[in-house]
């Protein structure tokens, strides 16, 4: 009777595992190797390696890197939507955007309807909409909303 081999296979080297590694990872690598091009040709990465060593510079590096125009005027915009967003009355807003979301739903619906019927709203269908309480209510809001934008652009154009 034979006697049994007995063979126990080597576990893969570092260097073995790396190269199974960068072989099935050969496009995201790719794609990573672009990306940090990118970065790079940016600056991005100048400002990242100050960040991460806490050098000297990173302040200037940064300012070089939002340089210009348009980022400038970008970063003002950003600050005055803060600032109007902040002044803003969250309980207010949910109410709104919820009262949006539903106007939209809506709206689809009278979509799908009028354009299965191939045209628009009539004067009829206009007529009985503005006895409907709801679109009494979301008239008031809308029109409470442009009353409320002319009176803040006539008080802008005074200062």
């Amino acid at each position: 009777m034979a006697k049994a081999l007995e063979f126990t296979p080597q576990p893969p080297t570092a260097q073995e595992q790396l190269d199974a590694s960068v072989t099935d990872s050969a496009e995201a690598l790719a794609e990573s190797l672009r990306l940090l091009r990118e970065l790079h040709e940016h600056g991005v990465l100048d400002v990242l390696v100050r960040l991460v060593r806490g050098g000297e510079g990173l302040s200037a590096s940064a300012l070089h890197l939002l340089a210009g125009e348009s980022s400038t005027t970008l970063i003002k915009n950003v600050v005055e939507l803060g600032k109007t967003a902040s002044a803003l009355n969250p309980d207010e807003v949910r109410v709104l955007g919820q009262a949006v979301s539903a106007g939209v739903s809506e709206g689809a619906k009278y979509v799908a309807e009028f354009s299965s019927r191939n045209r628009g709203i009539g004067l009829p269908e206009l007529l009985g909409l503005l006895r409907d309480p709801d679109v009494q209510l979301a008239l008031g809001a809308v029109f409470g909303v442009l009353k409320g934008a002319g009176r803040a652009l006539r008080e802008a154009g005074e200062n």
